[in-house]
């Protein structure tokens, strides 16, 4: 096998795996599917982790996911599909920043390794056994990479920005008790 061959296998591979995770996850927010919630439960969850309004947020994150995911798996529009993949899973991996870093205990490991993976691709490209390929790269010009990521960058910081505001406004609000109630027996 020569060594460009190996080289579009191990993207398409990359691709399917990746993507095909991104939109398993989507669909579960989306659609209910795979054990999800679909919108209502993932929009309650959304809202409980902050990110406000809940269905909205449910809503674009499923989208990002699932079409991200799909794109992504197929070859198509690569650096919009990475990017928008990519900043879905930023906003989850701030979800999990507080618990560290292993999947195990609840961090961020997953979203990262999702997010970087769906980057890596959007900045690689998806080689050619992909749609973006056989379509001639119409939708994945050099030009489109720092689009869609500035783009993504964006949206991703005002979205986690106002939900680390919100955070920490409620905080605020909080007293922690002085004494501990045992000992106020």
């Amino acid at each position: 096998m020569r060594r460009n061959d190996r080289r579009d296998l191990g993207l398409l591979l990359l691709r399917l795996g990746a993507g095909g995770a991104l939109a398993a996850h989507g669909a579960q927010k989306l659609f209910g599917w795979f054990g999800g919630h679909g919108i209502e439960g993932t929009g309650q969850f959304m809202e409980s982790v902050g990110y406000v309004p809940g269905k909205a947020s449910a809503t674009a994150a499923g989208l990002a996911e699932t079409g991200g995911g799909t794109l992504l798996a197929l070859g198509l529009a690569t650096p919009a599909a990475g990017a928008a993949a990519a900043g879905a899973m930023a906003g989850a991996a701030a979800v999990h920043a507080p618990n560290g870093f292993f999947n195990q205990g609840g961090g961020y490991e997953y979203a990262a390794t999702l997010g970087l993976t769906a980057a890596g691709l959007a900045i690689t490209g998806p080689g050619r056994l992909s749609l973006d390929h056989l379509l001639g790269h119409a939708v994945n010009r050099g030009w489109m990479i720092p689009a869609a990521f500035a783009a993504t960058a964006a949206g991703t910081a005002v979205v986690v920005g106002a939900r680390a505001r919100r955070l920490r406004k409620a905080k605020e609000g909080e007293q922690e008790a002085l004494f501990e109630e045992e000992y106020m027996e």
